[in-house]
């Protein structure tokens, strides 16, 4: 039945998706049409950099719960085990990262609590740059969200819950819990990855300004991260797009941007991964 109904909302979604783009499309190809490989090259690159501040922000809780692994395994793990999101359902990345981990001495429990984590950060980042970036007048609903969030991320919080998880599956405790220290280094690399986004939507749509794209982003990935029954949030982050950059820009660009930095952003993380895996059996 879960699964029916996981492919009943995504049809239904991409319905509506092929709809609005049919019903836009001249203005959907002009804006295509306004988008140069300079451009795309320079949006792909900020992917890219995004990405690897968030394979930095994991590769830093790893470490800090006691499983430090060089630059080139960690890079392989993340971005491999990252490819997962694109297949329905929400256990894929972390299932990957847990036995590439594994082979690499590190116990499941911990790839696992490191893979958990990752979403709070990133939400609680991607909220503050919103609320920062897109102006209170608008967004100041998102400050009801920063308070439980916080909560989250206090790292006495954090190792209660991992504790209390771990003590349900009748596994045993981490042997080191989470530190402040550990968790402020996170939330900075996890801040640097969403400047990088930022610039990635900047190079798309230049018109709507490099402080409105770092927010433009960050709100729409953290609306779509919110959806669990559809692969990396697929539709919603793109719907959740074109409204936050209609004040900037008509129906049919807006789809444009949006469906591009879909694009740009599946090409990183093949990019990635595929680096990611050449580097490692080098070494």
């Amino acid at each position: 039945m879960r699964g029916v109904l996981r492919g009943a909302f995504l049809a239904v979604a991409l319905g509506f998706g092929g709809w609005a783009v049919a019903r836009e499309w001249d203005a959907v190809a002009a804006g295509f049409a306004r988008l140069s490989w300079p451009a795309l090259a320079g949006s792909l690159a900020a992917v890219v950099a995004a990405l690897l501040g968030a394979m930095l922000t994991w590769r830093t809780l790893l470490a800090d719960l006691g499983s430090p692994l060089p630059p080139r395994p960690a890079a392989k793990v993340f971005f491999v085990g990252q490819l997962g999101k694109y297949i329905p359902g929400a256990v894929w990345p972390v299932l990957a990262q847990m036995e590439m981990g594994r082979d690499l001495g590190v116990p499941r429990s911990r790839s696992a609590a490191a893979f958990f984590l990752m979403m709070p950060i990133q939400l609680a980042t991607g909220l503050l740059v919103a609320l920062v970036t897109l102006g209170w007048n608008r967004y100041g609903w998102l400050l009801l969200f920063i308070p439980l969030l916080l909560v989250l991320l206090e790292p006495r919080v954090i190792n209660a819950v991992i504790d209390q998880a771990l003590r349900r599956l009748r596994r045993e405790p981490l042997e080191r819990p989470l530190t402040r220290r550990g968790m402020l280094t996170a939330l900075g690399w996890a801040l640097t990855g969403w400047a990088a986004y930022g610039v990635h939507l900047y190079f798309v749509a230049p018109q709507v300004g490099l402080l409105f794209a770092v927010g433009a982003f960050a709100l729409s990935w953290c609306l779509g991260i919110l959806t669990f029954v559809v692969p990396a949030g697929a539709g919603v982050r793109e719907v959740a797009m074109v409204a936050v950059l209609a004040p900037q820009l008509d129906q049919g660009a807006a789809i444009a941007v949006a469906l591009s930095s879909r694009i740009v952003i599946i090409v990183g993380d093949l990019i990635c991964a595929g680096l990611a895996g050449i580097a490692a059996r080098r070494d």
